[in-house]
């Protein structure tokens, strides 16, 4: 046993290393795995694996959604549609205090159920929401803070490219995760939108009240984002009534938004090619480290590691609560310091055996999706955590003016009801757990 775990750890040592000396995530699992293949087995079994491994996982079907998420949150991108969402939440709410923020945190909900991308809807809301909330005198760190754990939501809200990816990695069903997700993600909305109100009592001036919207304008602007919200319910809603599988609410999404945008002659020819562009840049990063996943977790399975690992657990006698929370605090470590993506796939071959395999009280698919929502706060939580908040070194590029210390004061306050968010679902697996029970 003690042999198996010195090839493994060596591997992560030197994958560590090519990551330190900022190899890309992808290439160095790839370099690493393919050394650690050669080394347990030999040089030509790599070969005959390479040979067929692209091909098959490449060619699964199921990958296709990643690409048609990543498109329908480009196109709606760039046809307008979060511009949409936060002009009517400002007509709903903008004429209360603190109610541009919240107006924030409403849009980015709706605009991460047709998206799934953290960054793609920071980035997005944070070009059509902070002029607004910088032009009626919200404090600059609190503004570009709310837009930075804003944007957290396009993950939490299905649907979820990182749920997709940790479904097809842990072979779970990306229907039952997408249900899972839907209460951790509303109480994220809830939590933030709460948070802002205690802030706002407590200090007025952080978020003064905009002006009144007069009624004939907020109903042309409720009327706005109806196109958007009916495509989020189309997709969404399909996927929880069992209408269309995930990859076909997908697609259905991707045309529904291109008609729109079209109809709405919001989207043109250099707009769909830039949002094609767009797509195919981030699938072929995150095909990249799937490929260099693959790879590394194959070279770990050769090492038989996590499974002597999880047996070890499982004889140890440890609660099983305290390894899950260990767990989750390793990720909430390396969230801050490393990507997102990144950081799941290159822990879910160890942590992943060793969590099915405790005892919660749970069947085995429902600890596995009951983990992945946790996986999926913990990696929300590294979005906007510092040193390397992902999501806060994009909005500080939208808001340059604004130190990168006051957007990380902005989001503490979100960071600690986090944390609770995270207690919470850690406490009572049902609030996960629930939509999957009551649909399925």
């Amino acid at each position: 046993m003690a042999e198996e775990f010195v090839v493994a750890g060596i591997g992560f040592a030197a994958l560590l290393g090519l990551l330190a000396l900022r190899c890309p995530i992808g290439l160095a699992m790839l370099l690493v795995g393919c050394a650690g293949y050669v080394h347990i087995v030999d040089g030509t079994r790599l070969l005959a694996y390479l040979k067929t491994t692209p091909f098959f996982l490449f060619a699964n079907y199921t990958l296709s959604v990643i690409p048609l998420f990543i498109l329908m949150g480009a196109l709606a991108e760039r046809g307008g549609l979060a511009r949409d969402l936060f002009v009517a939440a400002n007509a709903l709410v903008g004429h209360k205090r603190g109610g541009l923020a919240m107006g924030v945190i409403g849009a980015c909900a709706g605009f991460g159920a047709v998206c799934g991308s953290s960054v793609a809807t920071t980035a997005t809301m944070g070009r059509a929401a902070l002029p607004e909330l910088r032009r009626y005198g919200t404090a600059p760190g609190f503004a570009a803070g709310t837009v930075a754990v804003g944007g957290v939501l396009g993950i939490l809200i299905p649907p979820s490219v990182i749920l997709v990816v940790y479904a097809i990695s842990t072979e779970q069903n990306i229907a039952r995760l997408f249900m899972a997700a839907l209460v951790p993600g509303l109480m994220a909305t809830g939590f933030y939108i709460a948070t802002i109100a205690v802030l706002v009592r407590l200090r007025p001036a952080l978020c003064p009240a905009g002006p009144r919207v007069a009624p004939d304008e907020r109903a042309a602007a409720l009327r706005n984002v109806i196109p958007v919200l009916t495509i989020a319910v189309v997709v969404v809603g399909g996927i929880y009534g069992g209408v269309f599988t995930p990859t076909e609410s997908a697609a259905v999404g991707c045309a529904a938004t291109l008609l729109v945008g079209l109809a709405r002659r919001t989207l043109g020819a250099r707009q769909v090619v830039d949002a094609l562009k767009a797509t195919a840049e981030t699938t072929a990063m995150i095909f990249a480290i799937l490929l260099g996943a693959e790879v590394f977790n194959a070279f770990l399975a050769l090492s038989q590691a996590p499974d002597l690992l999880a047996m070890w657990v499982s004889e140890q006698g440890f609660p099983p609560y305290g390894v899950l929370i260990a767990f989750l605090a390793v990720y909430i470590v390396l969230g801050a310091v490393m990507d997102e993506l990144a950081m799941m796939l290159l822990t879910l071959p160890v942590f992943f055996p060793v969590i099915t395999a405790l005892d919660f009280g749970l069947t085995t698919e429902e600890t596995a999706i009951w983990f992945g929502i946790l996986v999926l706060v913990v990696v929300g939580i590294g979005l906007t955590a510092p040193p390397i908040g992902l999501n806060v070194f994009v909005v500080s590029g939208l808001a340059r003016d604004v130190p990168i210390g006051a957007i990380y004061r902005g989001v503490l306050p979100y960071l600690l009801t986090d944390f609770v968010r995270l207690a919470l679902c850690v406490a009572f697996p049902w609030l996960s757990l629930a939509v999957v029970r009551t649909l399925t």
